[in-house]
């Protein structure tokens, strides 16, 4: 018992709880500081800066010369390079879109013997060069193609009635063989991932097999088509073997002036001018349609 003239005990206050702190690993150091974000990506850009961006810098120096754009600019052979190089590009670009959606169609939703090796064989298709398309065309088209030699067998005639590989249209056939897988394979992994239970309800309402492709099939395709188009658009705008191989006469693509300009011509600041332009036109185009595809809902 406490006595009357002892002051009370004042009550206990309990002690701030210590926060937990995980034990450092053995032998590691605690730093105060992180290495900043931009110091690991310094490595990466000065690869990036040296392998693409330095040499693109050297082609746009060279095109600085005094004088040089304007002279490219005023000559008509530029100005019909880039008319055609764009016609061709959209052109090539439009038949593969119409042509790959049809084909994938037909590979992914009506059975058929062989049709498995036929989806894998578009990938083997994608690893061909496109002289080589280029070069089978003119085997069978060409003047003196496999089509020609039977219609002059056959009709005793002096030469065939094959002749269009050497104008833009045999460019734009061989373009848009060459290129239409760019499109399917993205497609055929669009089908791929598709829910067959949606085609079966709209088979079982009646739809026909046209309005299941526009309101089924179609929107559940246009991501893949905007991938695949964009991707066959630039290519086409770049496309150089092609053209070189089919041998078409006037028809002068911008990296087929590039080439006149540099290696047969020497004319080394005129060439640079063209290569500028033909980036700026590609990736100006490739934006464009990626704003549209975006409306599109794509």
């Amino acid at each position: 018992m406490a006595s009357r003239g002892a002051a009370p005990e004042a009550p206990a206050v309990p002690e701030a709880p210590v926060a937990f702190r995980a034990p450092a690993a053995p032998g590691s150091r605690t730093t105060s500081r992180a290495v900043p974000a931009w110091v690991w990506a310094l490595p990466p850009v000065a690869v990036l800066a040296l392998v693409f961006l330095y040499p693109l810098a050297l082609v746009v120096q060279e095109s600085l010369v005094p004088g040089a754009y304007a002279q490219v600019f005023a000559s008509a052979a530029f100005r019909d390079a880039l008319v055609t190089t764009v016609l061709l590009a959209l052109g090539a670009t439009a038949g593969c879109l119409v042509l790959g959606f049809v084909l994938a169609l037909v590979i992914a939703f009506v059975p058929f013997p062989g049709g498995r090796a036929v989806a894998r064989s578009v990938d083997v298709f994608l690893s061909f060069p496109s002289f080589l398309i280029t070069l089978a065309l003119l085997f069978v088209y060409g003047t003196a193609g496999m089509a020609n030699g039977v219609w002059t067998g056959v009709t005793g005639a002096a030469e065939g009635p094959f002749q269009f590989l050497t104008t833009p249209w045999g460019v734009l056939l061989a373009e848009i063989t060459y290129f239409t897988p760019f499109v399917m394979r993205p497609l055929l992994a669009a089908f791929a991932q598709l829910d067959g239970a949606q085609l079966e309800v709209a088979s079982s309402l009646g739809a026909r097999p046209a309005r299941i492709v526009r309101r089924v099939i179609l929107p559940e395709a246009l991501p893949a088509l905007a991938a695949g188009g964009s991707l066959v658009l630039v290519m086409c705008l770049n496309e150089f073997g092609i053209v070189l191989f089919t041998g078409a006469k006037g028809v002068t693509t911008l990296p087929a002036l590039v080439y006149s300009k540099a290696v047969l011509e020497s004319d080394y600041a005129a060439a640079c001018v063209v290569a500028v332009v033909n980036v700026a036109v590609s990736v100006g185009l490739y934006g464009l349609y990626r704003v549209v595809s975006k409306r599109a809902g794509a």
